[in-house]
């Protein structure tokens, strides 16, 4: 039976793994993605965790999920929101010439709505629409076991959906978007502006509603509704036949 080596690279932690073609994991390592130190720094991370891995001569190809619209010609992603300098960069060809191995990429929540949709919650079903409701909010379309990418890319994709016009435009993205205040670091955003600088992760907003703090609480709320308005709208265009919701923050 082949094996393959998985790259899931997220915006706060990478995990690399050696899996077999049956989707079943054989080993594991997983590590902080240092996605603040630039492109180099964090493959040459996987490459050292690649190595660590005690199966590794025994694979025949390399899978990548990375967080961004994904050029499948040059090997890179078009937007880069929670890794810092990958824009463009090319991380096919970084990592097929050091593990001489062929290197396929694409979209994180496209890579993991397929595996869902194959063998996954949604095997079987003919519509699946996976969320992945991490450090950011990422999405992938799959018809009959086939992913929707669109023609650039975008197919998908719902970090960008308007959930209220009116507030603030804080990034590239649009002035409401979903993922500026659903995602795990827009509950930490709001953490440290409403109750303490001290916030360092979502789960810690979490637990402090689920003691008691009223602003929590509404921190909460609020990202429940925001995210159910994106689901609302995404139902009203695709009409999916389940949804699989995964990510740090689910």
């Amino acid at each position: 039976m082949k094996k393959y080596i998985g790259i899931d690279l997220g915006g706060t932690n990478v995990r690399v793994a050696l899996v077999n073609e049956k989707g079943e994991i054989l080993e594991e390592i997983k590590r902080v993605s240092q996605s603040d130190l630039g492109p180099v720094k964090v493959l040459d991370n996987i490459l050292d965790m690649v190595s660590a891995l005690k199966g590794k001569e025994e694979a025949v190809a390399v899978g990548v999920g990375i967080p961004g619209p994904g050029d499948q010609e040059k090997g890179c992603i078009t937007i880069a929101t929670n890794l810092k300098d990958f824009a463009y960069f090319p991380v096919v060809e970084y990592l097929s010439q050091r593990l001489n191995l062929p290197v396929y990429m694409d979209n994180d929540a496209n890579v993991a709505g397929l595996a869902e949709a194959l063998v996954g919650s949604g095997k079987g079903e003919q519509v699946v629409y996976y969320i992945t409701h991490s450090t950011g909010i990422g999405g992938a379309l799959v018809v009959n076991g086939r992913v929707v990418s669109g023609r650039y890319g975008y197919a998908g994709e719902v970090a960008n959906i308007i959930v209220e016009r009116n507030r603030p435009k804080l990034n590239h993205l649009n002035a409401g978007a979903v993922e500026n205040w659903a995602s795990g670091t827009a509950i930490v955003m709001q953490g440290k502006e409403r109750i303490s600088e001290d916030i360092t992760s979502a789960q810690h907003v979490f637990e402090l509603a689920q003691e008691g703090n009223e602003i929590a609480e509404e921190i909460i709320n609020n990202m429940i509704e925001d995210f159910a308005i994106m689901l609302s709208t995404i139902s009203h265009t695709c009409d999916p036949f389940v949804y699989v919701i995964g990510g740090g923050v689910s």
